[in-house]
């Protein structure tokens, strides 16, 4: 039986309300909240609800009645359909505000501890270009436009390979990306360059549903140092197919200083537990930061936005209040960077991290800059962090923390509970789940600070560092 398709309901001249959570807006309805995106507060729309839940609907909108004074031109021709950079409508110092709003929702509706009056974000100098890497898919089923639909072009006359960003929510659909303004320019050109030979040289782009196809993935790393790392992921192994478009790379871009290739033939994209193969040049980059060299490798972790980094570790170390006698455990430590950064300022750095690789980049990083008091372990925090740990290597009178975007274990939470640094700093990419482990850290620990800080211009995630001592 086929179902008939309800109607959308249209609601005709709605005012947008207020900013919401993933980068989308509020409107009300009936007492009823609708998420909108690609609009901003002030804007009056038609709007089609797409979806109804019992307390909330979404929508989109279909008409602007009228454009809100706090919207500014979009500059992306990608933009709406991309999926990212979804607040570049408004203006940075409303984004700004936005985001301060965001980090003070959170921490009071969630974490519901007492908190003392929060510093004003952090802007970033940089809100265009501004990322140090990008990762686009190849994919043999492009995500068409509404131009490209209404063109009327038939799909068999179309070229149907695509290199770029996912659609959202659609895992085998791609939308080519001509030029994005996230990072340096030779980022686009080196793209536009290899999806160029690949379709002059009839190479075939990944099937991403029936698992078949040459070319996969591209990422592209650069480095405040001015070095620039390529990785090209194949799926099929055709090694003439390989070299030759390696060889062609290589000699378009001298400014390649890491040109490397893997050939993954998993269900997934992850490279964590591929080989690495090295084409010509290093076989990394390097950041720098005060003076201290951070080796990053195709599989390190790096905060991708370089300068405002260096803003963020700062706000870190400023917290730790460290004289130089402090023992300080650095929880999620990645490649060490934080660890290092605070070294020379601490008696002894413990540094723990889930992925093997990213540890060997941190000793490595310690031994290149001559910091002598770090010590790293490799393997899953809930495992590595346990009282039996702190017995043997002592307890912190400081831990530093910066989890991913889940938060922390609760068994973790329990160990720092049972070890009581005298204090504690939080670093956190989701002020959500780092207000839900502030209430869990409140029976022994008071916030003393809270400082936003701005990485990621144009979208609505935020990072957010909290100081806690020991009540």
């Amino acid at each position: 039986m086929i179902r008939k398709k309800k109607n959308l309901p249209i609601f005709e001249n709605v005012e947008i309300t207020d900013i919401a959570a993933e980068g989308k807006a509020i409107a009300r309805l009936d007492n009823m909240v609708v998420f909108v995106p690609y609009v901003v507060p002030g804007d009056v729309v038609d709007l089609q609800i797409t979806r109804k839940k019992n307390k909330y609907a979404e929508g989109r909108p279909i008409r602007f009645e009228k454009y809100s004074d706090k919207r500014q031109e979009a500059f992306c021709e990608h933009f709406t359909i991309c999926g990212g950079c979804k607040w570049e409508i408004l203006p940075y110092e409303e984004q700004l505000k936005y985001k301060q709003q965001q980090v003070e929702d959170n921490l009071v509706r969630i974490g519901k501890v007492e908190l003392p009056a929060i510093n004003p974000i952090l802007g970033s100098k940089k809100t265009e270009f501004y990322r140090n890497k990008l990762e686009f898919t190849f994919s043999n089923r492009k995500w068409l436009t509404q131009e490209q639909l209404q063109a009327g072009e038939s799909f068999e006359s179309m070229n149907m390979n695509a290199l770029g960003f996912h659609i959202p929510g659609m895992f085998d659909k791609v939308l080519d990306i001509n030029k994005c303004w996230l990072q340096d320019e030779i980022s686009n050109r080196i793209r536009n360059f290899i999806r160029e030979y690949c379709y002059q040289h009839d190479y075939s782009f990944f099937d991403l549903r029936n698992q078949f196809g040459l070319m996969r993935n591209l990422i592209v790393r650069t480095s405040s140092t001015g070095e620039l790392m390529l990785i090209v992921v194949f799926y099929e192994n055709d090694k003439e197919k390989h070299e030759n478009l390696l060889s062609a790379i290589e000699k378009e871009f001298p400014e390649i200083t890491s040109l490397l290739y893997i050939i993954n033939q998993k269900a997934n994209d992850t490279i964590t537990d591929q080989q690495v193969l090295k084409w010509s040049g290093a076989d990394c980059i390097y950041e720098q930061m005060e003076g201290l060299k951070f080796k990053i490798g195709p599989k390190s972790f790096y905060q991708t936005n370089s300068e405002q980094a260096y803003e963020l570790y700062k706000v870190a170390r400023e917290f730790a209040g460290l004289t130089g006698n402090e023992l300080v455990y650095d929880l999620y430590t990645g490649t060490g960077t934080i660890a290092n950064f605070v070294a020379h300022q601490a008696r002894k750095v413990i540094g723990i991290e889930y992925v093997e690789d990213a540890i060997i980049d941190a000793r490595i990083n310690s031994e290149n800059n001559g910091i002598a008091n770090t010590l790293f372990f490799a393997g899953d925090m809930k495992d590595i962090l346990t009282d039996e740990f702190v017995a043997e290597h002592g307890r912190p009178d400081v831990i530093i923390t910066d989890p991913p975007r889940a938060g922390m274990h609760q068994d973790v939470v329990d160990v720092i509970l049972h070890a009581e640094p005298q204090k504690i700093v939080y670093v956190s990419c989701n002020p959500a789940t780092q207000a839900r482990d502030l209430n869990l850290l409140d029976a022994k620990y008071k916030v003393l600070a809270v400082q936003p800080v701005d990485m990621f211009p144009h979208t609505h995630h935020v990072e957010n560092v909290v100081m806690l001592e020991k009540r």
